[in-house]
């Protein structure tokens, strides 16, 4: 299974994204790892690169519920952007609520929705998933 380049988590907890994290690296998931706690903090980051697909995460793991711009907001604002090449998005959140389910699969880029924990055997399927397409 081949690791990918460079995976995203975008999520306002640093307990959470210090977990996952360690999940990541014993599996070796990715080369990079960029983490951002809210989604206003990711699009400052990933707008001025959307031309540069060599440096644009394949993955990005987003929760749904923060603050300053949640999962949702930035879900509207990324989709708007022309990208260079095809980025993933997987919903990791703790909603259980059917209609959050229902809406992420509105949206092409998103994936899957997964609930909180992600777990080692989530990121395996995710690694598949991604040397697939």
């Amino acid at each position: 299974m081949k690791k990918l380049d460079i995976a995203c988590i975008i999520d306002d907890d640093p307990m959470y994204t210090y977990i996952l994290s360690r999940q990541m690296k014993v599996i070796d998931f990715c080369e990079t790892l960029l983490v951002f706690h809210n989604g206003l903090e990711a699009l400052k980051y990933l707008k001025p690169i959307l031309e540069s697909p060599d440096i644009l995460p394949d993955v990005i793991l987003l929760d749904l519920n923060m603050p300053v711009m949640d999962g949702w907001q930035f879900l509207d604002e990324f989709t708007k952007f022309n990208i260079s090449k095809k980025v993933t998005v997987y919903i990791v959140s703790s909603s259980i609520d059917q209609a959050d389910h229902d809406r992420a699969a509105t949206y092409k880029e998103v994936s899957h929705f997964y609930v909180k924990p992600v777990t080692r055997q989530n990121l395996v399927e995710i690694l598949d998933e991604m040397n697939v397409n």
